[in-house]
């Protein structure tokens, strides 16, 4: 099965193990109910903007949508590809690293994660604009690395060229 019906069946199952319409989880994740059908069904790429607006309605990681694929695919958004290379889980949190790029002289404002979660980027190549919109946005360039609370809008941005970048997500369990 190709990565859009594995992540499709794995939503479709996390909203049902949470007793969760497909009405009310268009609702909370703002995703269009027949958007939200097709992705389920696997007639759909997700991109990364929806996929963290459900995963966020269901209140789960971006990784569990992912790592139960064994795809070690690509999911793009308005400026972001990103790659799931590794999650941990233990006791207190979910912590998810993905490769990352960020596409020249584009960006992406990322919708508020569950309470408490943080991102860590380390740069690889390429300057990027990061952190939370109505906060300090670091400008960071090779070498360079920040972090900052995910649980609030916040950017990535390229303002020239490429970036390559590693991104660690903690997600604090609740």
């Amino acid at each position: 099965m190709d990565l859009a019906g594995q992540v499709g069946g794995r939503l479709r199952a996390l909203r049902v193990e949470r007793g969760m319409s497909l009405s009310e989880l268009a609702r909370r994740s703002q995703v269009g109910k027949g958007t939200l059908s097709e992705l389920e069904s696997g007639r759909r790429n997700p991109t990364l903007e929806t996929l963290y607006a459900l995963t966020t309605a269901l209140e789960v990681p971006l990784s569990t949508a992912l790592h139960t694929t064994g795809l070690a695919a690509t999911i793009s958004g308005t400026a972001v590809d990103a790659v799931l290379t590794e999650r941990f889980e233990d006791a207190t949190a979910v912590t998810e690293t993905y490769r990352v790029r960020i596409r020249a002289e584009t960006a992406q404002e990322s919708a508020a994660h569950s309470p408490g979660t943080t991102e860590h980027i380390f740069i690889l190549s390429g300057t990027a604009r990061v952190g939370a919109v109505a906060g300090p946005v670091l400008a960071l360039g090779p070498g360079e690395h920040g972090s900052w609370d995910a649980d609030v809008p916040h950017l990535y941005e390229s303002p020239s060229g490429d970036v390559e970048a590693l991104l660690i997500v903690r997600h604090p369990r609740h």
